[in-house]
């Protein structure tokens, strides 16, 4: 009769546990999350850079006037 313990799994039975990883995974793992953060840092660029100024106007011709008289 075979122990129930046998059939349990456990971290030692996983490929990947205790830095047993292969190089190739570990390559993979390290390119995804640098590209997550190239493009985490080009998504805050561009919105940084897309702010729009909400000023109408010139100098000639100042916009708007919103003030009550």
């Amino acid at each position: 009769m075979k122990s129930n313990m046998d059939d349990e799994l456990s971290l030692e039975k996983i490929d990947d546990y205790n830095n047993k990883e292969s190089k190739q995974k570990r390559n993979t793992v390290r390119l995804v999350v640098i590209f997550c953060l190239l493009v985490g840092a080009v998504l805050a660029y561009m919105k940084y850079n897309s702010q729009v100024d909400d000023y109408v106007g010139t100098k000639d011709a100042p916009g708007i006037n919103t003030s009550k008289k």
